[in-house]
């Protein structure tokens, strides 16, 4: 969803050409290969297929089988995209090889370093030469980390550009199966399903939901087979296997609300307006809950009881669009980069 924007935006301009590398950090068909049909993204150039591991070794598995690919295509710009340690692994790579980076969603930050990818952030940031910033907050905390203004620029959030032009499509979805009127679940943060008693208790939560609300829980293959493996019980929550990007938008788009525990969502729900109650301590996206829907809960389950009864009740909280979240922000990266890499041979 956020390499879609770029890679359009880049594609036919003649100073520019690209290489689409695929690390395969992300590999179930449902979450990998239907997203660049849908996206309408050509297949990767190179598919480096890393697959699972800890997170030790899939970033030096992704080290290692990039490092030769770089060296053989020579590129003068390797762009790397939000907090996964895919991004981290490719700045690595490319730093030690004196090749410019550029990070796409630079700049967000818990302030939580608990979570792998708030270091994946902080270390990525500090390597690229172009940081591309999706909220004002970006820049102030990179500014505040000693990383130059010239170095920062603010473009706004590629995932809305890919929700933007896609948006018509996931509302003729269908809706076979699904209740009027439902919560979305989706849990996939180590922090809320490798523990036995966390995700007992998040379960226990959703159950509790699920009596005045349908709950629908598109789960992801880790949250699934911890379900499985810990012998926990979902009780009557429509379980549902990952979906693809065009159809999980459709049930987005549609939700009376949604309970979370990713980033993106927390981002897309600001935009489509629909409230989000994100099952976490604390943001690296701020702005979606000082402009947005977004409430964090935590594994409150007062709160989470609260706020839902405040959502399906008259007093549902107020939202606005961040700024440049507009559906253009992969044009301007690309209008950056053209600049950037005038005159010379390739981006990959």
């Amino acid at each position: 969803m956020k390499v879609a924007p770029v890679l359009t935006a880049l594609k036919g301009r003649k100073s520019v050409a690209q290489t689409l590398i695929h690390t395969g950090q992300h590999y179930d068909a449902n979450m990998s290969d239907v997203f660049f049909q849908q996206l309408g993204m050509p297949a990767p150039d190179v598919n480096l297929a890393v697959g699972s591991g800890t997170h030790a070794k899939q970033t030096a598995e992704i080290m290692i089988r990039l490092e030769p690919i770089v060296l053989e295509r020579q590129p003068d710009m390797v762009l790397v995209y939000g907090d996964v340690n895919s991004t981290v692994a490719t700045a690595l790579v490319c730093a030690k090889l004196g090749v410019q980076i550029g990070h796409v969603e630079a700049g967000l930050r818990s302030f939580d370093r608990t979570m792998p990818e708030e270091i994946n952030r902080l270390m990525t940031d500090q390597l690229a030469d172009l940081l591309f910033t999706p909220s004002e907050d970006g820049d102030e905390n990179l500014r505040r980390e000693g990383i130059p203004a010239k170095k920062i620029f603010f473009v706004g959030n590629v995932m809305i550009d890919s929700l933007v032009r896609l948006l018509p499509l996931a509302k003729k979805t269908s809706t076979d199966g699904v209740p009027e009127r439902y919560a979305l679940v989706t849990l996939h943060r180590p922090a809320n399903v490798d523990d036995s008693v966390t995700l007992k208790g998040i379960l226990e939560s959703l159950l509790e939901v699920n009596r005045d609300l349908a709950v629908v829980f598109p789960a992801h293959p880790r949250t699934r087979k911890r379900i499985s493996d810990f012998g926990l019980d979902a009780g009557q929550l429509l379980l549902l296997d990952p979906l693809p990007y065009v159809d999980f938008l459709g049930l987005q788009s549609r939700a009376t609300v949604v309970i979370t525990d990713s980033g993106g969502i927390q981002e897309e729900t600001t935009y489509l307006g629909i409230p989000c109650l994100t099952v976490r301590e604390n943001t690296e996206r701020p702005i979606t809950v000082s402009m947005g829907t977004n409430v964090l809960v935590g594994r409150d389950r007062d709160k989470l009881r609260s706020e839902l009864s405040r959502v399906l009740g008259s007093d549902p909280k107020r939202r606005t669009v961040p700024p440049l979240w507009d559906g253009h922000a992969g044009e301007r990266i690309a209008e950056v980069l053209v600049e950037r890499l005038s005159g010379v041979r390739a981006a990959i």
